[in-house]
């Protein structure tokens, strides 16, 4: 049995998210199904992190175990050619110890979320950035992300579905910075709540229309309730973009 490690890209758009689901087709599902096709076992893709519907990945990790003797060359070759038309791609492919974990050996995840912020329509990023037409001040934005960065309660911050046992969560980067027309934003977190990246992104664009002064993200981090949280921004903006572990440091 050898354990492979997979980085895999995917529009997150057509699926209900990563993880399986019983009501639509998910990520995981995809390549389950690709590794099965090649190798002719059933085996479970464990991953890094959980994405909702509509978001995507440029480099989520995951494993499976195969019993077929394949060189990981190959192996990624054959799940890609399998994986075709869906938006799913096996960027690379390694041999990883048996105790490596995908999801328990990572030590650190990142995200990125995107806004295009500009009036006319989205042509090429429809679905793959969240369009904002009014004007963002990306300087506010990124001040008032600074009050999130430590460690705190983020229940505010999080879905009234997760399922998260402790809302304190250690935020290690909150980076807001304008590139052209796009207010890109950038959190680093050993782990995240459910939602949390999109809450945080969607109150600090409140911040950046001029809805909300800075000291209210702080306010709202300070209630503990979902209730106080300005926005939830949607999923298309949002990418995971990397997972960290001890051995790739």
């Amino acid at each position: 049995m050898t354990r492979f490690a997979l980085t895999i890209e995917f529009d997150g758009g057509p699926f209900m998210g990563l993880q399986r689901q019983d009501h639509g087709p998910s990520v995981q599902q995809s390549v389950e199904e690709a590794v099965t096709a090649t190798t002719g076992e059933t085996v479970p893709l464990h991953s890094a992190g959980r994405t909702d519907s509509g978001v995507h990945a440029l480099a989520m990790r995951s494993h499976v175990e195969i019993e077929k003797d394949i060189a990981p060359f190959r192996l990624m070759e054959a799940l890609n050619a399998h994986l075709r038309p869906d938006p799913v791609a096996v960027i690379a492919c390694e041999v990883k110890p048996d105790d490596w974990h995908a999801r328990f050996s990572c030590i650190g995840r990142e995200y990125e979320y995107r806004i295009a912020n500009r009036r006319a329509p989205l042509t090429l990023e429809r679905g793959r950035a969240w369009h904002v037409t009014k004007p963002l001040d990306a300087e506010a934005m990124h001040e008032a992300a600074q009050a999130l960065v430590g460690r705190h309660d983020f229940t505010t911050f999080r879905s009234a579905h997760c399922q998260a046992k402790d809302p304190v969560k250690t935020l290690d980067r909150l980076d807001v910075s304008r590139e052209g027309d796009h207010v890109v934003v950038r959190a680093a977190a050993r782990s995240f709540l459910h939602h949390q990246v999109r809450s945080m992104v969607g109150t600090l664009a409140l911040v950046g229309m001029g809805q909300w002064r800075g000291e209210q993200v702080a306010a709202a981090l300070a209630a503990q309730d979902r209730a106080a949280l300005g926005l939830n921004a949607p999923p298309e903006g949002l990418y995971f973009v990397r997972a960290v572990y001890p051995d790739e440091e």
